[in-house]
């Protein structure tokens, strides 16, 4: 599967988003799928500075899970893990993201998502410029690919079309009785705001704008809702001097060369 086309380009200045149908095979999945898998199970020892989150609902005790893999949402920041960071470095991924931030490439952030059923799992509306302490933000881009089938009844993702032309909104946490560490929302954002639910075939990778509002819902299925995710920004962005922590991810070059002052040099 070709690189996101020139048509595809376009749709994508015009909504924050497109999904690249077929990106993957399925049996290309299968080592990453398997890895996600064995580390939420505990069946592998997670790599170093890896995250592994409980679902909040288990954190607090409101649910007693099946299993391991139940109690878990998400594992974030597998830079170390050669299993997971091999999606990372995928060149036919690259070739994608390179259509948005151009040639020199940086990876910013990495997570894998599990989004277990029996819990509350939503995830609101949100802009992930908020988390990225540096710019220009259409040199940053978000790459999702569908490890299971998502639909509307497992949580697919939802987007807003063209909210990426707007302002990073003020951010807080939603009036939830439960909700996940970090998951904050936009503010301000009305419920007849134009929402696209994309449903993907395991394999199917959508690139989103970091302005874009995203979301998930409920996994009201039985099975799980796994995908694998990363951030990529122009190595010649700049930090934004903001104030705020933003922890201490690796930023890595994995394709072209750095830029003098640029995010890699700042790692």
């Amino acid at each position: 599967m070709p690189p996101p086309s020139p048509e595809q380009r376009t749709a994508y200045d015009e909504n924050g988003f497109v999904v690249v149908r077929g990106l993957f095979a399925a049996a290309e999945l299968d080592g990453w799928r398997q890895r996600l898998s064995d580390i939420v199970e505990g069946k592998a020892e997670k790599a170093e500075g890896m995250l592994v989150m409980r679902d909040v609902m288990v954190a607090k005790g409101a649910i007693v899970p099946e299993s391991r893999a139940h109690a878990t949402a998400k594992i974030q920041d597998f830079e170390r893990d050669p299993a997971l960071w091999s999606y990372v470095e995928h060149p036919r991924l690259l070739d994608c993201v390179e259509r948005f931030v151009g040639p020199d490439v940086a990876s910013i952030h990495t997570m894998g998502i599990n989004k277990p059923p029996g819990v509350d799992g939503r995830h609101p509306l949100h802009q992930d410029l908020l988390y990225f302490p540096f710019r220009p933000a259409g040199r940053i881009v978000a790459v999702w690919t569908a490890l299971d089938r998502c639909t509307r009844e497992n949580g697919c993702l939802v987007v807003v079309p063209g909210t990426h032309r707007g302002p990073l909104l003020p951010h807080e946490n939603p009036d939830w009785e439960y909700l996940n560490t970090g998951y904050f929302g936009a503010s301000g954002v009305g419920p007849d705001a134009e929402r696209v639910h994309l449903e993907m075939e395991p394999g199917d990778t959508v690139c989103f704008h970091p302005l874009l509002l995203h979301g998930s819902g409920r996994n009201r299925s039985q099975g799980f809702r796994r995908s694998i995710s990363a951030h990529y920004a122009s190595a010649a962005c700049r930090y934004l001097d903001d104030g705020l922590p933003h922890g201490g991810r690796p930023y890595r070059l994995v394709r072209g060369r750095p830029r003098a002052g640029g995010i890699v040099s700042r790692a």
